[in-house]
């Protein structure tokens, strides 16, 4: 869980609206970007692209972050990273979103999964199959995980790990149907081979003559065409 001593801070600075500010903003390498909240009415601001770059794994979707600014609306406010716009060609970011958080009332964040342990299978030849790496869940900002392990020990051949044999704490409240299936334990399929058939002349066509080669690019003789 986060902590305000653990909050990673990202510097940030107002900006003025519009295309024309937004791409000068840009040619600076900084990023455009808003703050808005469910008691926070929307800031325009702007932070350096290489923050943007270093934070825009999934692995920080969960991850509660402090401003620091010169303006004093901003500074020291705790935010989420709730959407990073890139360049469809060279996928430099564009725009940023950070949602400011109520430190009182529950949110819903995506939170990654971590698998632990060796599936009790595997000594039967089964292999793991890992088909779910993130859930969303609801709770306070200060109890948001890091992440949710999810123990795969228990796996047998031809069981599968839900969402719902998940365990978590009760200020946690799992929001992703507790049906969907975090992983499998089963016995890979044979890969079937096709015998390739051995190629075999078209009925009526004349076998070469014993010994002989065709030069490449030689038209073969009209058929029924003495030679002179």
């Amino acid at each position: 869980m986060t902590t305000q001593g653990q909050r990673p801070e990202i510097q940030v600075q107002t900006r003025e609206t519009g295309k024309g500010p937004s791409r000068a903003i840009r040619t600076k390498e900084m990023v455009p970007g808003v703050v808005y909240g469910p008691k926070t009415q929307p800031i325009n601001v702007m932070t350096d692209e290489l923050t943007v770059r270093r934070y825009s794994g999934a692995k920080f979707e969960s991850t509660i972050f402090q401003l620091k600014s010169e303006d004093k609306t901003l500074n020291q406010m705790a935010v989420l990273l709730r959407g990073i716009q890139v360049h469809p060609v060279n996928r430099r970011p564009q725009h940023i979103d950070f949602y400011a958080i109520d430190m009182d009332s529950k949110l819903r964040v995506t939170v990654q999964l971590r698998i632990e342990g060796k599936p009790a299978g595997a000594s039967d030849g089964g292999v793991l199959e890992w088909v779910m790496r993130e859930i969303e869940v609801e709770c306070r900002p200060l109890d948001i995980p890091a992440e949710i392990v999810a123990d795969v020990s228990p796996l047998g051949v031809g069981d599968a790990l839900h969402v719902s044999d998940l365990k978590l704490p009760a200020n946690i409240r799992v929001m992703t149907s507790g049906t969907l299936t975090i992983a499998t334990c089963a016995i890979p399929k044979e890969e079937s081979v096709t015998p390739v058939a051995a190629a075999t002349p078209e009925a009526g066509a004349a076998a070469p003559a014993a010994g002989a080669a065709p030069a490449a690019g030689a038209a073969a003789p009209a058929a029924g065409k003495d030679k002179k």
